[in-house]
């Protein structure tokens, strides 16, 4: 069930938003060559909880740190660990904020140091996939259009669309309805959901360069494209207003 929030909701998510938006802002700034992920890790939990934060990723269904860090093939999950990071990576990050009893979402993927045009293009793609996505809400519109919008603009730049993950709903739990997926499928047309004012979701497209298919390592949490070839996420968690819709993770 999708449950609308209060203006008074709305304003707390925004204040887990600003913390989230911040530590995503902090790993830009520290995200360089022969940093470890872990470090990023011990870095941004720090700051969120200095904040009055929770790193809410953190023992989510077993998770074992607080951010998730998805190297290059690594789509989503990625564990923060001793790899250091290299000149030309490209270094996805994920971060999820609890603020009394709210959540926010949001992720990136930074350059490490000058990286291929091609890699730079997948992250300009991806980016932009985002926002135009974030373009076309408004109240009473399909959630249908944010899938089309997104696997349009991908698959038209020569990019896949993962498609064993999606965005989702987001509030007093990190997932709750609706889920948003990044393309559209016969499942999500019969089931199509209506934007109303106070819906919070979180958008957020992972694409890759080569095909659409993922698998789960060793580890049983990163996501990597089955042939290995680059994969990009950004994200933003905004509320559907009358007439748009409000980024809360800035």
């Amino acid at each position: 069930m999708i449950v609308c929030k209060s203006p008074r909701e709305i304003e707390i998510m925004r204040a887990a938003g600003k913390i989230t938006a911040n530590a995503l802002r902090l790993a830009r700034k520290i995200a360089t060559q022969d940093v470890t992920t872990d470090y990023l890790n011990t870095e941004l939990e720090r700051y969120i909880v200095s904040q009055g934060g929770i790193p809410i990723f953190k023992g989510y269904r077993g998770f074992p740190k607080s951010i998730c860090t998805s190297v290059n093939e690594e789509v989503v999950h990625g564990i923060p660990g001793q790899r250091k990071l290299k000149k030309g990576d490209i270094l996805s990050i994920d971060v999820g904020v609890g603020y009394q009893k709210y959540v926010a979402d949001s992720a990136v993927t930074i350059p490490i140091g000058e990286i291929s045009p091609e890699a730079k293009r997948l992250l300009e793609v991806c980016e932009k996939s985002l926002y135009l996505a974030i373009d076309v809400i408004k109240s009473n519109e399909k959630l249908s259009l944010i899938s089309k919008t997104i696997q349009g603009y991908v698959e038209k730049n020569g990019y896949s669309v993962i498609r064993n993950y999606t965005g989702h709903g987001i509030g007093r739990c990190m997932h709750e309805d609706p889920q948003v997926p990044n393309f559209v499928s016969k499942s999500l047309l019969e089931a199509d959901e209506i934007l109303m004012p106070g819906v919070t979701i979180a958008i957020e497209p992972m694409i890759c360069m080569g095909k659409c298919d993922t698998e789960v390592l060793k580890n049983k949490w990163t996501v990597v494209t089955k042939d290995r070839k680059l994969s990009a996420h950004y994200e933003h968690t905004i509320v559907v207003t009358e007439d748009g819709a409000d980024i809360l993770t800035v």
